[in-house]
């Protein structure tokens, strides 16, 4: 796929606030992944498998597009 440039951000930490100020560990604890790993999903440095995504957004009960948003 050529022309797919883009950015993927999130509203991670907004929704961890949102939630009782939830912790990285916390929810990486939920997901199934480490915090370190939440942390850098947060930062834009790692992007998540399509099932680390969707258990996230579960987490926050919210669709993935309320947590995920890729920008062109």
């Amino acid at each position: 796929m050529t022309g797919m440039k883009g950015i993927l951000s999130n509203r991670i930490r907004t929704l961890r606030f949102l939630n009782g100020e939830m912790s990285q560990a916390e929810l990486g604890q939920r997901v199934g992944v480490t915090r370190q790993t939440i942390a850098a999903i947060e930062a834009g440095k790692y992007s998540p498998s399509l099932e680390a995504a969707f258990r996230i957004a579960h987490v926050f009960d919210v669709p993935l597009a309320e947590v995920f948003q890729w920008e062109t």
